[in-house]
């Protein structure tokens, strides 16, 4: 039997909340698969839980049903999203489920993946394996809103970052502007995204690492990728020394068979790039071979000149500007008013963020 609406009592609700908490733990951490929260519960008493693990792999359901074997028969199982009934690198889930003995499975939203897509529950359904879906529907969407655009559009999800002073002016010489609390976030957001994309000027300036360094989470630092048209980055640059340790893309347009033999010594990936008439790269093309890459969600930190062009073709989906408490008028700032501005007429949505930056602000544009 396949229902799409139940009277789903508070026990269903708590259940799928907590399903809802385990896969927003793992958001940005499971590659290209979608962060998967399950719970399995028998006579309402949880008996095991788990969520997508790093990478994408094992699947929540396996992980969760290999837990507690021997107790899944005619067990619920509570998940975020429809589980995967196709062949790839690992079995189908579903048929996971039917091995283990759950009697009734209760599944939030449908997976757009055309390979699983409504074809789960007909699949349960002959296997006398009742399916409901449709609980907490409005919350799980939100979930998987970044999983939803890059599948539909084959294209990365990006997220941009900006530190300016109280009266929107930003330094040339990499000095911070925000206080720790914003820094720890901006750390947070790397953390949470499978890349980090910023230009070669940035490195030369700020000597930049572009890697988390949040107390026992520098390992899930981003895949970085810069933008150097010309290959001038600083080969003294702690990124360009670090390149063995943490992958490191470099998009260039350059012939200087001398300068590419020696980044690539240093462990640097480099991806020859055509220009624009106006002697840029296509930005759109550019990400596009980001997203081939395997990455598919992506924040930006970078100067003025690039925010400002990427907020002009309005290739962010999210944006970030923290705010410090104090104004700059030291020589050899640089003006970024007009930058709000455009984020401010570019976006719907906007969120005053103060708690924990003590006197710092935070701006979150969606």
């Amino acid at each position: 039997m396949s229902l799409k609406k139940d009277n789903f009592n508070n026990f269903d609700k708590n259940f799928m909340k907590l399903a809802i908490n385990l896969a927003n733990n793992q958001k940005g951490l499971t590659g290209t698969n979608p962060s998967v929260g399950c719970v399995i519960v028998n006579n309402n008493k949880i008996i095991s839980f788990a969520a997508t693990n790093n990478d994408g792999r094992p699947h929540a359901e396996t992980i969760a049903l290999n837990k507690n074997f021997k107790k899944n028969i005619g067990s619920t199982i509570y998940l975020t999203l429809e589980p995967c009934s196709h062949y790839g690198l690992t079995p189908p889930c579903t048929k996971a489920i039917i091995k283990s003995g759950i009697k009734k499975v209760n599944y939030s939203i449908e997976d757009i993946d055309v390979r699983s897509f409504n074809k789960s529950k007909r699949i349960l359904n002959t296997n006398k394996i009742m399916t409901y879906s449709g609980l907490l529907k409005k919350e799980v969407k939100n979930l998987y809103k970044n999983y939803n655009y890059t599948k539909k559009n084959k294209f990365p999800y990006i997220v941009g970052k900006l530190a300016c002073s109280s009266n929107f002016y930003i330094l040339r010489n990499g000095k911070f502007i925000t206080n720790k609390h914003s820094r720890n976030i901006s750390h947070l957001l790397r953390y949470k995204n499978q890349g980090i994309l910023t230009s070669y000027k940035t490195i030369n300036t700020d000597n930049s690492k572009l890697t988390c360094r949040l107390n026992g989470l520098e390992k899930f630092s981003p895949i970085r990728l810069i933008i150097d048209k010309d290959l001038k980055i600083n080969m003294n640059s702690y990124l360009v020394n670090n390149s063995k340790k943490i992958n490191t893309f470099i998009f260039h347009n350059s012939k200087n068979l001398k300068k590419i033999k020696n980044l690539k010594k240093k462990g640097l990936k480099l991806i020859y790039l055509n220009i624009d008439i106006d002697g840029y790269f296509n930005l759109k093309k550019l990400f596009k071979k980001i997203y081939n890459l395997g990455i598919h969600t992506l924040i930006v930190e970078c100067g003025k000149n690039l925010t400002h062009k990427m907020i002009s073709k309005k290739l962010f989906n999210e944006f970030y500007l923290f705010k410090s408490n104090k104004n700059l008028y030291i020589k050899g700032k640089i003006n970024v008013l007009n930058i709000n501005k455009i984020l401010n007429k570019n976006f719907k949505s906007k969120k005053y963020i103060n708690t924990y930056l003590d006197k710092d602000k935070l701006i979150h544009y969606y």
